[in-house]
């Protein structure tokens, strides 16, 4: 799989406060790098696509908030210009970004990778990604015999055995009924 030219960074929550601060979620592992006073962002797509005219967002301000952070951008001076923003993708130049660790992968990378069982039996293939409450959920489009379902899987330490990024393969440990 080839890197994207963009890579995402962070996800707009909602406007916070009057003065067009808004809430990210914070989807990269150098925030203070990535959100530093003075940098720039793109604005973009979950699929890691700009927008076409290349909307440029550049950093005001940033604090810490809850579980993510308070970002104002000189683009955006008050609340109402702030509620236009809602969920939209935060992104950066790939050449910006440090690549990942060889642990490590980008979830851009994830979609279309084959899952496992430990033995090597194959369960499906990753179809979608969801922000849930509980973390990043993987959606797997099952294999036979139950071909064309779908089960969602968490991205966390009991259930994500490895990831191979070369092979495009996650070896998974499903909690015990979720794939009868």
């Amino acid at each position: 799989m080839t890197t994207p030219e963009f890579i995402i960074v962070g996800r707009v929550r909602k406007a916070h406060g009057i003065r067009g601060e808004v809430v990210v979620e914070v989807i990269t592992d150098a925030p203070d790098a990535v959100f530093a006073s003075g940098r720039r962002v793109f604005a973009g797509t979950a699929a890691g696509d700009i927008s076409p005219s290349r909307q440029e967002l550049h950093v005001r301000s940033v604090r810490s908030f809850n579980e993510g952070i308070l970002v104002g951008f000189d683009e955006v001076p008050e609340r109402n210009a702030a509620e236009l923003w809602r969920g939209r993708y935060l992104l950066l130049p790939a050449d910006e970004v440090a690549p990942p660790a060889d642990d490590e992968v980008y979830l851009h990378e994830l979609i279309g990778m084959r899952v496992e069982l430990s033995g090597g039996q194959p369960i499906g293939t990753i179809e979608e990604l969801y922000e849930l409450p509980q973390g990043l959920a993987l959606d797997v489009r099952l294999a036979e015999p139950r071909d064309g379902e779908t089960v969602l899987l968490l991205y966390d330490d009991q259930t994500i055995a490895s990831v191979d990024k070369d092979a495009r393969v996650i070896i998974v440990t499903p909690p015990d009924g979720l794939l009868e």
